[in-house]
């Protein structure tokens, strides 16, 4: 297994990356973390990675000031840079100190798995095909959408919303919402809203609780709108479905 270590500031980043990229496909492991550049520089000296994803800006010692430290000592090793600052300037000194890749935040998924490819290729000197990377980026996007689902599930009775799902996935919104239409071909309110009903038709069939108590335990604060996509999603009332089901009307 090929050694990663994952420096950033903001922790919610590192957990990002841990969660969401698939590493034992690439043959890698995340083997240390840090959040300043003082103790990424420990943890490199310590586990000697093959590939190091960091942040410029850091505290005690940023990025750049670490990596001028370690290039040197460990010429092998692969740099992928994530960072939030646009400055043409930081761009140009990480690639003077010979950083295999410069990302800005946030990173699309994409660049993320081109990155990483490019240090596999590096450090393996074997390359990955098309079609493999086409493989990972599937199997990626279907565990990210399987724990959005799970997510759903768990918190369809609450105010959620896709700013919400993307915070608790590590990812941003818009990649969310590529992910989920490309894999559901739904967008994330119909899905949403799909699973609510399907909670709500177990309250009908299951249950005697009154319609408009179970658009408020599905997640809906106006029996109207709940009716109204009770209505598109089953094309039938809440009332009707449950006459049908054999339950006596509220």
């Amino acid at each position: 297994m090929f050694k990663v270590v994952l420096l950033d500031d903001e922790e919610t980043i590192i957990e990002g990356l841990k969660a969401t990229v698939p590493w034992g496909m690439y043959k890698c492991k995340v083997v240390g973390t840090a959040t300043n550049g003082k103790d990424g520089l420990s943890i490199i000296r310590k586990h000697r990675p093959d590939i190091v994803f960091t942040d410029i800006k850091m505290p005690y010692l940023n990025g750049l000031e670490m990596l001028r430290e370690l290039i040197e000592e460990y010429p092998q090793m692969q740099i992928i840079v994530l960072s939030g600052y646009r400055d043409f300037s930081y761009a140009q000194d990480a690639i003077k100190l010979g950083v295999l890749r410069y990302l800005l935040k946030p990173s699309k998924m994409s660049e993320i798995h081109e990155a990483l490819n490019a240090a596999m290729i590096k450090v393996s000197g074997v390359p990955q095909t098309g079609h493999e990377t086409e493989e990972k980026e599937e199997s990626d996007g279907n565990y990210l959408v399987s724990r959005a689902l799970n997510y759903i599930n768990e918190h369809y009775s609450e105010k959620l919303t896709l700013q919400q799902l993307a915070d608790y996935l590590y990812i941003s919104s818009w990649h969310l919402c590529r992910v989920l239409k490309k894999s559901t071909n739904l967008n994330f309110v119909d899905i949403l809203n799909n699973i609510r009903i399907e909670h709500a038709k177990r309250f009908l069939k299951e249950t005697n609780l009154r319609v408009y108590e179970i658009s408020q335990k599905v997640g809906y604060s106006d029996i109207a709108y709940f009716s109204k996509v009770f209505r598109s999603v089953t094309g039938l009332t809440p009332k009707q479905y449950r006459e049908k089901s054999g339950k006596i009307s509220q």
